[in-house]
């Protein structure tokens, strides 16, 4: 039987970051806690490292795209946060991103993490940006280092 696992450290791989500037008070902490396992867990250099910020959580499926045709990037990593309201909005822009990610990834044989949290209330988005309930950035960014190393093996 062969097993195929993926570890985290790769010196070399090219991580992008798109985050979302709307909610930015949630999704900078998201970052933080994804450029510290990149450069600590994953031993990335931060030259290897690139940061591409766009207006909120719908956009970042276009950006994303556009970054993995230019085929520069190992991964790439999304960040953002959608907090429910008392209209369908919520439900539209959560569902575009996350198909749009699956999407972007699957066309282009990249892995494409999500951190972007979709919640309740603006007290769920503190807890999982870097409280009690974790860091999602944090997630995104081992799922990648992951992803890439699994990918690598195949």
């Amino acid at each position: 039987m062969n097993i195929i696992e993926g570890g985290f450290i790769n010196k070399e791989a090219k991580v992008a970051i798109v985050i979302a500037r709307f909610n930015s008070f949630i999704n900078e902490s998201l970052l933080i806690g994804a450029k510290e396992v990149l450069l600590r867990q994953g031993c990335l250099d931060e030259k290897n490292i690139t940061i591409v910020k766009c207006p909120g959580a719908y956009e970042i499926p276009l950006i994303t795209k556009k970054i993995a045709k230019t085929k520069k990037y190992d991964a790439i990593i999304a960040l953002g946060s959608v907090i429910r309201g008392g209209t369908p909005h919520f439900e539209y822009v959560s569902s575009a991103c996350n198909s749009g990610l699956m999407n972007v990834g699957l066309e282009h044989e990249v892995p494409v993490a999500f951190g972007v949290l979709t919640v309740d209330s603006i007290e769920q988005a503190i807890e999982r940006a870097g409280t009690k309930a974790g860091n999602k950035g944090e997630e995104a960014a081992l799922s990648a280092l992951e992803m890439i190393s699994v990918l690598s093996k195949i």
